[in-house]
């Protein structure tokens, strides 16, 4: 499992613009992100190079900003989901969600996931011959 940030921001014009920004500041690579908006607020979630210092930084400009983990499972030559979603299907596991990053050194698609047994998902998909990273 690999740490994730999330941050939760009012949804307005160049937010996203500005946390970029703030990690360039304070020399932080992103290596995947996702944007999920309401009407009001969003949340945006990151892979980064340096989880501690995205912290820090995000909460010294004023962002609402915590860390988890999620699972980064490296697709193969091949962008097609099927096959694993089919084994989290087979497994009777359920995705929260999930999303697709490129990291700096990637030369396929990594997909981002979420599930309420992290351990379990991870366990399973290693068994189908998945790579978590």
């Amino acid at each position: 499992m690999i740490r994730q940030i999330v941050a939760f921001v009012e949804n307005r014009k160049g937010v996203v613009r500005q946390m970029t920004s703030v990690l360039r500041d304070e020399k932080v690579g992103i290596c995947g992100l996702s944007t999920v908006d309401s009407p009001e607020f969003g949340i945006v979630r990151m892979i980064v190079d340096e989880p501690d210092r995205a912290l820090s930084g995000l909460a010294k400009a004023g962002f609402v900003a915590k860390d988890c983990e999620v699972i980064a499972v490296q697709m193969g030559a091949s962008d097609d989901m099927e096959p694993l979603l089919q084994a989290i299907e087979d497994g009777n596991v359920n995705i929260n969600y999930f999303y697709s990053s490129f990291g700096s050194d990637a030369k396929t698609p990594v997909l981002i996931l979420n599930t309420a047994d992290m351990d379990e998902t991870e366990a399973l998909l290693a068994s189908h011959g998945f790579i978590c990273l």
